[in-house]
């Protein structure tokens, strides 16, 4: 099987500079990646999806793989992804997993940003998980005494970031880890209460790290909502 072709790219920020990878042609679809994880973890959902005549971007985020700065506050990820969506033809698909979807709710706060984005998937993520059950979560998990300043400020950002996807007028994915997550019935049920136009589907078999788990079945699942999304429009 030949594998599609991929360049690399390099996004200079003024305060860092991001390294991304592009897989395939067609209309673009942003990939931000898990906390403690880097673009390479999207490299078999981009392969599937450039099957399917879409074209992938997936930048590590700051202070992650080659890309400089420091990920310390939600905001500052937020800034960064302003500055991936800008340089992307719209519109666009923005699937952002874990922190990655955060900062792509954060970003959409912006109505001229969010003007640019047709749809958004969040992968095993919601914009205000309980704050209790993410630390124990991560303390589980030993993860607890990482990256505190980052965790602290998005938990704390919780009610902030319900409201803005709350307000967003576009179809918005979950894609809900079948084991290991973090999220509850409760939470998935808080947003859809939100944003009417919110859909839940749920990869039994991966845990938090969808993409790492099952991530033919996260294309699929992503490729499904973007048929989907041109179907209501057409």
């Amino acid at each position: 099987m030949t594998r599609s072709a991929t360049t690399e790219i390099r996004l200079d920020l003024g305060e860092v500079v991001l390294q991304g990878t592009v897989t395939g042609t067609g209309p673009t679809v942003l990939l931000l990646h898990a906390g403690g994880e880097r673009r390479g973890v999207w490299a078999p959902v981009a392969e599937v999806l450039a099957g399917h005549g879409l074209r992938t971007v997936a930048f590590d985020l700051r202070g992650h793989g080659d890309s400089t700065g420091r990920a310390t506050t939600l905001r500052a990820l937020a800034r960064d992804v302003v500055g991936m969506i800008g340089r992307e033809p719209a519109p666009i698909v923005l699937v952002g997993a874990s922190v990655g979807g955060l900062a792509a709710i954060a970003a959409l706060a912006d109505p001229a940003v969010a003007a640019r984005v047709s749809c958004l998937v969040l992968v095993d993520v919601v914009p205000d998980p309980a704050p209790a059950r993410v630390r124990s979560w991560l303390d589980f998990r030993g993860l607890g005494g990482r990256s505190t300043q980052l965790v602290e400020d998005v938990l704390g950002s919780g009610a902030a970031l319900l409201a803005t996807a709350g307000a967003l007028d576009m179809p918005i994915l979950v894609v809900h880890g079948g084991r290991d997550s973090p999220l509850s019935e409760a939470d998935l049920r808080r947003l859809r209460a939100a944003n009417r136009r919110v859909t839940v589907a749920r990869v039994p078999a991966a845990g938090h790290l969808v993409a790492r788990d099952a991530p033919e079945e996260l294309a699929r699942l992503v490729w499904a909502h973007i048929v989907a999304v041109k179907a209501d429009a057409g």
